[in-house]
């Protein structure tokens, strides 16, 4: 096989590496009525059938980067996905709450591997002029994963039982295995940086903090008093690591986080564009599938396909965006500009949207927005994955994805706090149940056997929803701005295919 052909092989495999940790996200959420009854689960432990993914994943993603500079990518991307395949399998057998739990934590272990570890090889296996392609390849299989889970899920629940959601990942993971064992070669740091075990600790930790207090604030409210309690310590941790790794670096130590790369304004600004993209992008994704199923009263499989148009945006955007990089040779920042005018766009228009709207109108703007995604989330994170050298490339990619991943987390929250107040303000004359969340509100609409009560909710939260919308598209507003201000003007110098990091031909 040509070296060239073999690459872009090994493409298709780490899309479909990342591709089983889209679906894993949101797989789970179709599945967790399923399952509370099937394991006798309580409201804690299914909160913690997703929470404990999202705190092993948070905890764990900057020491896998470094790990995989040590020890290699392609060894550490196999593990990981094995272990992934492995604690699927034992997730879809679960006897009860406790193992699921459990199994659920390996995943985000797993997962911490896979998503950085995946985008870390492209600085070492493609041109400048190449990467835009492959990075938007890789960004449009992780996205695509959101809507598919759902998909795949409401099409498992209705012929199988609960596991099958879970044991679906086997397969796809048995591809990326044999793909990557086959056409990926191996890559490494030649100076087999040492682990930091303080410096892990620290950051884990920190992350871990950050993490579980929004969280916590999503559930009991930004004033809780566990909510600020775990928000400080994990900002006091992350706050004594900066100074900690100032000095290990002084000390001539390899650094798990490379702090100088924060003096790159692409890599600075590309990675907080991409994380703004992240608040914006799961926000969006938190409300719209409460809009297809307790407004328009579509089931999981339903809801799944109507949130497609959106993949399909940003397939077709993505495409052309990195076109015009390529053979252009534009810089980052009018496409990453551009990309988050079209979202904002798209998401003001979004905010026009009532209970009585038709999916196609939801279609619409879904696509709009999918299509301003291909160009700003793949070109921002070109811009950052352009500062890394091969031999740094795994640390460097675990810092953005732990950023994208704290980002996403506050977005959901945040979001989601939005979300909830002007819902709640707009009931003020409901029952309390009702005021809790539009599905509580359905429920007991339905209960009641209440017409006019059930369209108050279902108004009220769409009148939510569309003030959400709008805070989203100011944000994407305020993100062109930053971008066309901050990004660089010009793109760097060429860089050649293979780096001084690989061990193997490609």
């Amino acid at each position: 096989m040509k070296t060239g052909d073999r690459r872009w092989w090994v493409l298709i495999a780490l899309a479909l590496s990342v591709l089983i940790v889209g679906i894993d996200l949101t797989v789970l959420n179709v599945a967790l009525p399923t399952i509370a009854p099937a394991l006798h689960a309580s409201t804690t432990d299914l909160q913690w059938f997703v929470d404990a993914y999202s705190l092993v994943l948070a905890a764990a993603v900057l020491p896998m980067g470094q790990l995989g500079d040590r020890f290699g990518r392609k060894r550490l991307l196999m593990v990981g996905l094995a272990v992934f395949g492995i604690a699927s399998a034992f997730c879809a057998y679960s006897p009860d709450s406790g193992v699921l739990i459990a199994t659920r934590a390996v995943l985000g272990l797993a997962a911490a591997a896979v998503l950085p570890l995946a985008m870390s090889v492209l600085p070492v296996m493609f041109t400048e002029q190449e990467r835009p392609k492959a990075v938007a390849a890789v960004v449009s299989a992780t996205m695509l994963g959101f809507p598919l889970g759902p998909v795949l899920g409401g099409w498992l629940l209705t012929h199988f039982w609960w596991g099958s959601v879970f044991l679906i990942n086997v397969p796809i993971v048995l591809l990326a295995l044999a793909a990557v064992a086959l056409l990926m070669p191996e890559s490494r740091n030649p100076r087999a940086p040492r682990l930091d075990p303080l410096g892990v600790a620290l950051t884990s930790a920190g992350l871990v903090g950050l993490t579980y207090g929004v969280i916590e604030a999503g559930s009991h409210g930004w004033g809780d008093a566990g909510t600020l309690a775990s928000l400080a310590a994990g900002a006091l941790l992350l706050a004594v690591f900066v100074p900690y790794e100032r000095r290990a670096i002084a000390r001539g130590a390899e650094p798990l986080v490379d702090l100088a790369l924060f003096r790159s304004a692409a890599f600075s600004w590309g990675t907080a564009l991409a994380t703004l993209v992240s608040f914006a992008m799961f926000g969006l994704m938190f409300a719209m599938p409460l809009y297809f199923q307790d407004v328009q009263g579509a089931d999981a499989f339903g809801t799944g396909l109507r949130m497609l148009p959106l993949v399909g945006g940003l397939l077709v955007g993505g495409a052309l965006a990195a076109r015009l990089q390529e053979r252009a040779g534009l810089a980052a920042r009018p496409v990453v500009a551009l990309g988050f005018v079209i979202i904002a766009g798209g998401l003001a228009f979004g905010s026009a949207t009532t209970a009585a709207s038709g999916t196609g109108f939801a279609a619409a703007w879904f696509a709009l927005v999918g299509f301003g995604l291909g160009f700003a989330l793949p070109a921002s994170m070109n811009a950052a994955l352009d500062r890394l050298e091969g031999e740094r490339s795994g640390a460097g990619t675990s810092l953005i994805t732990a950023l994208r991943q704290v980002g996403a987390t506050i977005g959901v929250a945040v979001l989601g706090t939005v979300l909830g107040t002007v819902y709640s303000s707009h009931l003020s004359d409901a029952p309390a149940a009702a005021r809790q969340s539009v599905s509580a509100g359905v429920e007991v609409a339905h209960r009641l056997g209440s017409g006019p009560l059930l369209a108050t909710v279902r108004d009220s939260f769409v009148q939510a929803m569309d003030a959400m919308l709008l805070v989203c598209s100011g944000i994407a507003a305020a993100a062109a701005i930053m971008a066309w201000l901050f990004l660089p003007a010009r793109r760097g110098a060429r860089r050649q295919t293979v780096r001084d990091g690989v061990a193997g031909t490609i």
